[in-house]
Parts: C-alpha cells; sequence; structure tokens
C-alpha cells in the first residue's frame, strides 16, 4: 500500500469516531451506531395510545412525562441485563417477512423488562415494543415479525434530570433522559459538606445513597455502560426536597 495510503487510511479511522462512537455513513440517518446489527424478534404490547406501556421495571414512571414517549421497548431476560440496559437506545428494522414488514427503521428507548414466557425466554433476543412503534415497521395483524437491531446513541433533550425519592439517609435517585450510550451503570454523589461517594443501584434506574445529605447541594458524577463521564455540579441546591427533580449536564452526542 505504501506508507502515504497507510496514513490516509488511519486518518480517515480516526475520523470514523464522534466523541467516541463510530459516525453512521448514511446522510439521512442521524444516530452513530454502537454495535453490529443482530437478529431478534418483535412484538407488541400496551394498547394503541402505549398506556400499558408506563410505569415499567426501569422505573421511570410517565414515559410522557420523562421524555420517552411512545419510542420504548420491553426487554427479554437475555438483553435487559437485570435492569443495566435501562435507558440505552437500539435501531429496528423488520426483515425475512416481506407478508408483514413496512420499509424504514425505528429507534426505541429500553423502559421495562419483557418476562420469561415464550418469546422472552432466554436466550431469546426479543423487543415487546409499544403498539404505536410496532405498526411503524411491521402490520398489526402480524403479532411477531424478525428483525435486525443494533444499539445507537441516545439523542436526548435537555440534561441529565435526577428525581430525588425517599427520605433522610435513604436518597433514592432516579436518573432519567441520559444522552449518549443512555444505559447507567454507575454513580457517585457528593453533598457540599462530603466527599465523592459511590451510589448502588437499587432498582431499574433508581440509585441510592445512605448518607445524610440534607441541606447540602449536591452534585453526581454519572457513567454509562460505554465508560464515558458526565459531572453535574450542585445540581440540586441546598434547599432541595424529596419528590423534586433537578436538571444536570448532558452527555454529548
Amino acid at each position: 500500500m505504501g506508507l502515504l495510503g497507510f496514513l490516509v487510511v488511519a486518518f480517515l479511522s480516526v475520523l470514523n469516531f464522534v466523541h467516541g462512537f463510530p459516525r453512521f455513513h448514511h446522510a439521512h440517518h442521524h444516530h452513530g451506531y454502537l454495535g453490529p446489527w443482530i437478529n431478534a424478534h418483535a412484538t407488541f404490547y400496551g394498547g394503541g395510545d402505549a398506556s400499558g406501556t408506563m410505569g415499567g421495571a426501569c422505573g421511570y414512571g410517565n414515559l410522557y412525562s420523562q421524555g420517552y414517549g411512545v419510542n420504548t421497548a420491553a426487554l427479554s431476560t437475555a438483553l435487559f441485563d437485570n435492569g443495566l440496559s435501562c435507558g440505552a437506545c437500539y435501531e429496528l428494522r423488520c426483515v425475512n417477512d416481506p407478508q408483514w414488514c413496512l420499509p424504514g427503521s425505528i429507534v426505541v428507548t429500553a423502559t421495562n423488562f419483557c418476562p420469561p414466557g415464550g418469546w422472552c425466554d432466554p436466550p431469546n433476543h426479543h423487543f415487546d415494543l409499544s403498539q404505536p412503534m410496532f405498526q411503524h415497521i411491521a402490520q398489526y395483524r402480524a403479532g411477531i415479525v424478525p428483525v435486525i437491531y443494533r444499539r445507537v446513541r441516545c439523542r436526548r433533550s435537555g440534561g441529565i434530570r435526577f428525581t430525588i425519592n425517599g427520605h433522610s439517609y435513604f436518597n433514592l435517585v432516579l436518573i432519567t433522559n441520559v444522552g449518549g450510550a443512555g444505559d447507567v451503570h454507575s454513580v457517585a454523589i457528593k453533598g457540599s459538606r462530603t466527599k465523592w461517594q459511590p451510589m448502588s443501584r437499587n432498582w431499574g434506574q433508581n440509585w441510592q445513597s445512605n448518607s445524610y445529605l440534607n441541606g447540602q447541594s449536591l452534585s453526581f458524577l454519572v457513567t454509562t455502560s460505554d465508560g464515558r463521564r458526565v459531572i453535574s455540579y450542585n445540581v440540586a441546591p441546598a434547599g432541595w426536597s424529596f419528590g423534586q427533580t433537578y436538571t444536570g449536564s448532558q452527555f454529548r452526542f
């Protein structure tokens, strides 16, 4: 190839990565992808208005007010990773079933768990989509269709949101609206009078601290599955209260 050719290839390889994510070359699609296409199946649940998808095993509650809307999915055991996949984004495309498949793809956020029983049994890779999302890629009457999926970057509006629940000595913080990889794998918290201390994951994307942090402004260090980290300094003021939501920094997409 020669040295010059090698250098050109190396330079182009570097250009293919933006903020640590491979760039998706199709100009019509703005989601950078995080992995290869993988075979799976998809069904749907929750009704035509997706009302049955609210709540869920990730702890997000009202998916409309949290900004996820109907672009959501419940994941099978093999994908859910005991809740660590909550918040991750996936692009899905219906394949190999011309009778039922529709063209195009969808991007959904993991917000729920599809329990074992039928298609969601291990080791199946399965997405139980909200009905509106399913009907973007397949006809309703299909019921179940083969799909291919891949992880993509999550694009969020505004900063990461921290909802503080619990009580003194038990701070349970729900973390939502996470961009980039989307799935939070570790969190640290710092009161204005404490050092940084790790939080433990209670369930879904609810993270807990057993420290007494009342009356202190709170900072958070959020790490996603790709190892990238974002610090939100003093996101909750000293007068914070339980039940309130505070908005911090955000991952660059």
